[in-house]
């Protein structure tokens, strides 16, 4: 049952990655791709929320488009999951977004912009990173809400950490974003950025995200309402996160950029001796 109600979550996701594609990748266009990715999380949360409620309703009727108006019957829970990942993907995917317009484009794809096989391939990515990162919302979502016990102390440690890492990524892009526009203003001729939480990680920002994910992991997985094989999968979620962020598309491509362009800078090779890459208690490759 559990896994039948994921498939129109699933499918969400892939659809709305695959029609936004069709329109964009024609164009090599990529300065939407993460507002996108912010819309694909909406809208497979809202998947969740109200395929299970019209589910229940069994023939589709007039009183069926009437009741999409009315917010199905939530728990605890599952308001604060649900409103956690919505916080978190408006402000990244609006942020990221108009850094992409800024720019004129993103950088991590003008290698492949131009081929329109890669192109949809990072944007297909994009529709399994929204359903494998995000399971921890829709699983606890696709449930009854009877079913979820009442928050509980160790939830609140779930809480705790999902805000504060929420807190350590703003406050990470706001502090880089402030750093470029004092450059830009000639307020400085730093060639990267070394201090606040950028001097005790390399990637604080991505520290956060990581956080995030793992809070939203605990709060789901230890609620006592997932069968053992549905706790199991919401771990896939902080695991895609961390590797994601850590080995693929976050951490590499930043560093050997960096490399490229401040390898013979003697402050740059001082910042990488002396300040982890990742977690701050060490780990400078």
């Amino acid at each position: 049952m559990l896994r039948s109600r994921l498939v129109p979550v699933s499918v969400s996701a892939y659809a709305l990655q695959a029609g936004l594609a069709c329109i964009f990748v024609p164009k090599a266009e990529d300065r939407f791709f993460d507002l996108s990715g912010a819309a694909g999380f909406l809208t497979t949360t809202l998947v969740s929320i109200y395929y299970p409620h019209i589910r229940s309703r069994g023939k589709i009727s007039p009183s069926t488009f009437h009741s999409l108006l009315q917010l199905p019957s939530l728990a605890p829970r599952q308001v604060l999951l649900t409103a956690a990942l919505v916080v978190w993907s408006a402000r990244l995917g609006s942020f990221l977004a108009q850094r992409a317009i800024k720019a004129g484009g993103d950088s991590r794809f003008d290698e492949i912009k131009k081929d329109k096989i890669k192109l949809t391939g990072a944007w297909m990515a994009q529709a399994t990173w929204i359903f494998v990162v995000g399971l921890p919302v829709y699983i606890s979502n696709v449930l009854p809400a009877s079913v979820h016990p009442p928050l509980r102390a160790s939830d609140f440690i779930s809480l705790a950490l999902i805000a504060g890492s929420f807190a350590l990524e703003v406050v990470a892009d706001r502090q880089k974003s402030a750093w470029r526009r004092e450059k830009e203003e000639q307020q400085h001729d730093e060639s990267f950025i070394s201090k606040g939480l950028w001097s005790w990680s390399r990637h604080p920002n991505y520290v956060g995200e990581l956080g995030i994910w793992t809070g939203m992991f605990g709060l789901a997985a230890f609620s006592g309402a997932l069968p053992l094989s549905a706790a199991i999968a919401t771990a896939a979620s902080p695991l895609m996160t961390y590797v994601l962020v850590r080995y693929a598309s976050g951490v590499p491509p930043l560093e050997r950029a960096a490399e490229k362009k401040f390898g013979d800078d003697k402050k740059w090779q001082e910042y990488k001796r002396t300040v982890p890459v990742f977690f701050p208690w060490g780990g400078y490759e």
